[in-house]
């Protein structure tokens, strides 16, 4: 008599009937199924031992399941995504998802070579100066009103040149008499001091240093015989052919300031009006 041969779930025999083995324990086909099948995440079935299993994230497909959630193509042998725990195939995703080049209106596909700026995309190679129309890909850039300039073409067009050497000003510089200067290059008339930062002022169209305008131009103070330049020692007094530091307008005899008081001039002398009574 033969050993018996069952299925070690349902204890039915198994000769002349197809089985599997789990461990070298065997069972019949519909108690192998009930017992170590997976599910189907899609349509929530058993994925019978014969069915084709697909198997994401720990996540159980039947092949013909295993499809895109927008237009139903398989994704069996397709590339694809998962949005949101929906598997979305590469077409729909780019189409849903996937930014636009402003330049050429296409899909900039994911996992292609973009540039992005101001919330705008494009193709690596659609990203061109308005200028010489080549690709400027890594380079510096310069906006410029919805246009886009590599940093040779927007400063051959646009870089204001200095007025003294006529080189392009690439930043920086000064603004005199409304035309831009280098700093290096607006300097002191007299002494060739750079002028950029300190205070200087003007003889006809020519820049000067404090220094170099008192030398020259500036009145002579009738008290202390100093430069009257206007440059911190504030407003000064004007009377016939004479000038004083408005701190230096003081009674020649008693040292009384005379601004805003009257007073009398005798020779090169000052006076309030008590000394001039005496």
């Amino acid at each position: 008599m033969s050993e018996p041969f069952n299925c070690d779930s349902c204890k039915e025999s198994l000769y002349g009937r197809k089985y599997i083995q789990v461990e070298d324990v065997p069972h019949c086909v519909p108690c192998y199924d009930r017992l170590y099948a997976n599910t189907c995440q899609e349509c929530k079935e058993l994925i019978e031992h014969n069915s084709r299993e697909l198997y994401y994230e720990d996540r159980h497909y039947h092949e013909h399941c295993f499809r895109c959630s927008r237009c139903s193509r398989s994704l069996a042998d397709e590339p694809f995504t998962c949005q949101e725990d929906a598997l979305v195939c590469n077409d729909c995703y780019c189409s849903e998802f996937s930014s636009k080049c402003v330049a050429c209106g296409k899909t900039v596909m994911p996992g292609s070579k973009r540039l992005e700026y101001g919330g705008c995309a494009w193709h690596e190679e659609c990203f061109v100066c308005c200028g010489c129309e080549q690709p400027i890909g890594a380079q510096s850039f310069i906006p410029d009103k919805g246009e886009y300039y590599c940093v040779p073409c927007y400063e051959g067009r646009f870089a204001p040149r200095c007025a003294h050497c006529k080189q392009l000003l690439v930043q920086g510089g000064v603004t005199y008499r409304d035309e831009p200067w280098h700093k290096e290059c607006f300097l002191c008339t007299g002494c060739k001091v750079q002028l950029a930062g300190q205070p200087f002022t003007t003889q006809g169209e020519d820049p000067y240093c404090v220094k170099c305008f008192s030398n020259l131009y500036a009145q002579k103070c009738s008290a202390c015989d100093k430069p009257i330049t206007g440059f911190g020692e504030g407003k000064y007094i004007s009377f016939e052919e004479r000038q004083w530091h408005q701190l230096c307008f003081k009674c020649s005899e008693c040292s009384v300031s005379l601004v805003g008081a009257g007073f009398f001039p005798d020779g090169s002398k000052i006076l309030c009006k008590s000394c001039n009574e005496k």
